[in-house]
């Protein structure tokens, strides 16, 4: 597989753009660019998937000790769902996140590198990951319980810092100098957020962080041109009260990105981890993407909490389907008997008796400056191949199906290079 290195962001834009040595590593603060080779040739559709893979475990290190050997069942299941997807730029939410890296490295290179029950391997250059605030404690009784500490009072709910994060894998350079993470803007710094400030106190409402994870801006080179990934997880809208603090901050968590697209007046409030301030230029190509936690009719959301992008002017939703949903829909029953969202949109099996029953919650969202192709979600059906790779709880792989859209860049209206 060669060598791998894991270096900081300057360093990383250095060693593409000039072939010099790497600098020493990162501080774990700081996200991490792991480059391997060079990119791959470009062709056109490029295939953007979003996935959570569920590659979270309860304790910190179990994960990088699973993924150090080629023989975990789960992560084999989960690099064959890749693998039939083949996608060129691939989100993985809900994989925890260590300090130097090396968990995504690890997946990479003895999962997504080696082939599946006969799929073909995925080579990956380029990795992205990140600090997120799940499992950070943040110091304050956000649960409002009388004492703080544990999963519910950190800055995202997490029982170690990292749990639940993000990795982002490309067959194209990313550009980590112009990486963009906002892992510690403050919710009330949104006007007009929804924070329930008759739950939090003053002192707790100023100090809370928007994001439960992060929110990053991963911009991508594809063929001399730019694509900015937007991924996200927002918190899901339901283990709380009926002050619905996180339904509330969903909704916010969605707004953060509907906002940050939205031109000069929208995003004036932006600021990120490096305390630059405002949104993605006018003309940007950008692909929002991640497990955002929201249905459009169904489940717990906030009212109008994903039709922020849905229906924004500069977001095409490509209303990506499969087979297997519709069919697990009308089989399991329950929740999903009353459900108004079309089930063959949904990507998420969840328990359908109580509710909420499976939900559209995952998705690649396109800028309206690039021509969708295709897309779908990859869910089985019972019988075709691949089916066994999703099966009912407990599941093989996720929870969670595989979203893919395939984009031409040349396509739509015209945007910066």
């Amino acid at each position: 597989m060669g060598i791998t290195r894991t270096i900081t962001a300057a360093g990383l834009a250095a060693l593409l753009t000039t072939g010099a040595a790497a600098p020493a590593a990162a501080a774990p603060e700081q996200g991490r660019g792991t480059e391997r080779g060079r990119g791959q040739a470009v062709q056109e559709p490029v295939r953007f998937m979003t996935y959570n893979a569920s590659l979270n475990r309860g304790t910190e290190g179990q994960l990088q000790r699973d993924l150090a050997t080629p023989d975990n069942p789960q992560a084999r299941a989960v690099a064959e769902v890749v693998q039939r997807g083949a996608p060129d730029v691939l989100l993985v939410n809900e994989f925890d996140f260590d300090a130097g890296g090396r968990s995504a490295e690890l997946f990479r290179d003895n999962y997504l590198a080696v082939s599946q029950n006969g799929q073909d391997p995925l080579d990956y250059p380029y990795v992205y990951t990140a600090p997120v605030n799940t499992g950070v404690p943040s110091g304050l009784d956000l649960n409002q319980d009388g004492t703080a500490g544990g999963g519910d009072d950190a800055w995202g709910f997490g029982l170690f810092p990292g749990q639940y994060g993000m990795v982002l894998y490309s067959k194209h350079p990313v550009d980590t100098e112009r990486v963009r993470t906002f892992r510690e803007f403050r919710w009330a710094d949104m006007p007009g957020h929804l924070i329930p400030t008759d739950f939090y106190p003053e002192e707790q409402a100023g100090r809370l962080r928007l994001s439960s994870k992060s929110h990053w801006d991963v911009p991508v080179r594809i063929g001399g041109r730019t694509v900015h990934v937007l991924a996200s997880h927002p918190t899901p809208p339901s283990f709380d009260g009926p002050e619905d603090r996180n339904g509330r901050r969903n909704h916010d968590e969605i707004r953060f990105w509907a906002d940050y697209v939205g031109g000069p007046a929208a995003s004036s409030y932006v600021y990120d981890d490096e305390g630059r301030r405002g949104g993605l230029e006018a003309g940007a190509r950008f692909v929002v993407m991640g497990d955002q936690n929201a249905d459009p009719h169904d489940g717990d959301s906030w009212p109008g909490a994903i039709q922020q992008l849905l229906e924004h002017p500069r977001v095409q939703d490509p209303l990506p389907a499969s087979a297997g949903g519709p069919e697990a829909a009308a089989r399991q029953g329950g929740a999903n008997l009353s459900h108004v969202s079309d089930p063959a949109h949904d990507t998420a099996d969840f328990s359908d008796d109580p509710a909420p029953g499976n939900l559209r919650a995952d998705y690649v969202l396109p800028s309206e400056n690039l021509r969708v192709v295709d897309s779908g979600v990859w869910w089985p059906a019972p019988g075709e191949l691949g089916s066994e790779l999703t099966g009912e709880h407990p599941f093989p792989t996720s929870d969670h199906r595989p979203v893919w859209v395939d984009v031409a860049l040349g396509g739509g209206t015209a945007g910066r290079p």
